[in-house]
């Protein structure tokens, strides 16, 4: 249950009653942090070389959902500020999402061990520290890891995000959603990436060459090169992470029995070789969140807090739409309840248009070794508001669980600057034991209803021979790798004369050359697109 450090509380009553114990610049500080509502300890204010325990900094919990920052250089306690943030989250009733890249935040769900640096930081900042494990939830990046499988089909992902993982330039990105679109127009699901290259295939073949002239500004030599990176993706083991059943992001707004915030946590370190992929996938479960939520407007908390790790690879190559729909969906998320935290180690890292809409910052240690550093910390200093620290000497000087912050206050205004000791994370910190992961996720309600992928009829089927008819192969076990890369890549077989082929069905339809030619000026058909190119939940199959 929730401890009396996390529940709602009234105001700090060390500022009124031992104003007079603290230096004037550390009281002026200090009271920018006496919030009357509930709110997020942070941990004590930092002032002249001495940790002060009376002057508390805080972030009020309604606050949360105005986005934040998490910076700092390696090693300077990252994980553990994200680990502290979260337990206090889900004791306050609120969902939060965490993807771990390296593999040490499993732990949050068992109890924290004492130690004598748990007990001394404890004492520093005057917490009362009780060692508790938070309920949680494990997710694989298709089943890649120890985890429940997360996995997107091909059209739900979109075109955006998917010529991010394909590495597409502008141009390519642009013709791979005409494609999309000529999918979504045809009824053509593309469910894995089988389904995608099959269409591919079948553009540039000789059959489908005749309809690739119907889309407008897609060439043949630029479908060839989206085909040959698309299939370079799946030599790469890609194929896994498309496919049915696709997640339902709803599953990241739970609550447990008593109350308390599921935290889902995301294994990524099977995946580290692939940042491109699980930094894509991640800003994925965003936007199938945004497209999905109502709007609530202002709120007491955040309905989910979305803590983005590595967040510099959302950026790196990125395309100027995929950038465009990043900073779209964090400024009209916040008011659907959702709170997005970048996790970085500069605020560099971040584009200025999104940096822009992050309210809450907690700045770790920062590393001037090289020119570079040197800019990056000079380009850090100029980002946070007017301050009586030197923030370029406090931020190289700063210790392990240390940082700089400054967050937006009950009435939207930012707090003055405060370099401040954090507390200590309640939970373990470290992963939990292989048989104790495996155990929770094989216990978890969720595990049957995404272990096991699901390969039904789509747009691969339709456009290869069926071999016997559709009865037939739906009574025949699921193809292997090998054998559909094969069939994919085969020529399209002619039909018996008196029963026409599933490509002449879909082609040879009344309404196929009206269809086509709207493909460039019209929204698909039967999937409503938005955001990034992600297709709806609404027009998707649900469980």
């Amino acid at each position: 249950m929730p401890d009396r450090e996390t529940m709602p509380s009234a105001p700090a009553p060390e500022v009124s009653e031992r104003a007079a114990a603290l230096p004037q610049e550390a009281l002026k500080i200090a009271s920018g942090y006496a919030f009357s509502g509930p709110a997020l300890q942070l941990g004590a204010l930092l002032w002249d070389g001495r940790c002060l325990p009376d002057a508390q900094i805080r972030v009020p919990l309604a606050m949360l959902n105005r986005h934040g920052l998490v910076a700092g250089a390696t090693g300077t306690g990252k994980t553990k500020t994200l680990q502290l943030i979260a337990e206090q989250l889900s004791a306050q009733g609120v969902p939060v999402f965490l993807a771990d890249i390296k593999g040490d935040l499993s732990g949050i769900a068992a109890p924290g061990r004492p130690d004598a640096r748990v007990e001394g930081r404890a004492g520093d900042v005057h917490q009362r520290w009780t060692a508790t494990g938070f309920p949680a939830e494990y997710y694989a990046l298709g089943g890649v890891g120890h985890g429940i499988p997360v996995r997107a089909t091909v059209t739900g992902f979109g075109p955006v995000l998917l010529s991010k993982v394909l590495r597409l330039n502008r141009t390519q990105e642009q013709s791979l959603a005409l494609i999309f679109h000529y999918a979504d127009s045809k009824g053509l699901e593309l469910i894995d990436l089988k389904d995608l290259r099959a269409v591919v295939t079948f553009l540039t073949s000789d059959e489908g060459r005749q309809e690739l002239k119907t889309i407008g500004g897609l060439s043949a030599a630029t479908a060839g090169v989206i085909l040959r990176s698309l299939t370079a993706f799946e030599a790469q083991g890609a194929s896994g992470f498309f496919g049915e059943p696709d997640f339902d992001t709803a599953e990241l707004l739970r609550t447990g029995e008593d109350g308390r915030g599921v935290v889902s946590v995301l294994e990524l370190s099977a995946v580290q070789d692939r940042p491109h992929l699980f930094s894509t996938f991640l800003m994925w479960l965003l936007a199938d969140l945004f497209h999905d939520l109502p709007e609530l407007g202002d709120v007491d908390k955040p309905r989910l807090v979305f803590f983005l790790d590595e967040a510099h690879l959302l950026f790196d190559d990125a395309s100027e739409a995929f950038l465009e729909s990043i900073t779209q969906t964090v400024r009209l998320i916040r008011s659907k309840g959702v709170g997005v935290f970048f996790v970085t180690q500069t605020p560099k890292d971040v584009p200025a248009d999104v940096l822009a809409q992050l309210g809450n910052r907690v700045q770790h240690a920062l590393r001037a070794f090289t020119p570079d550093d040197q800019k990056a910390l000079n380009a850090t200093v100029k980002t946070f508001p007017k301050s009586p620290y030197d923030l370029e000497e406090v931020l190289t000087n700063l210790g392990t669980g240390e940082a700089v912050v400054t967050v937006l206050s009950e009435k939207g205004a930012p707090t003055p600057v405060a370099a401040t000791r954090l507390r200590a994370p309640e939970s373990l910190m470290g992963p939990v034991g292989q048989e104790a992961l495996d155990r929770a996720v094989a216990e978890s309600p969720l595990y049957e209803r995404y272990a096991r992928a699901v390969d039904r009829e789509s747009a691969y089927e339709r456009l290869t021979d069926d071999r016997g008819g559709r009865g037939d192969r739906r009574g025949r076990g699921a193809k292997g790798p090998d054998e559909m890369r094969d069939d994919a890549t085969a020529p399209v077989e002619e039909r018996a004369e008196e029963r026409p082929s599933a490509v002449e069905q879909v082609v040879g339809s009344g309404v196929f050359k009206s269809l086509a030619r709207s493909v460039g000026t019209q929204i698909g058909r039967e999937i409503t697109r938005s955001l990034f190119g992600t297709a709806r939940r609404s027009g998707r199959r649900r469980r």
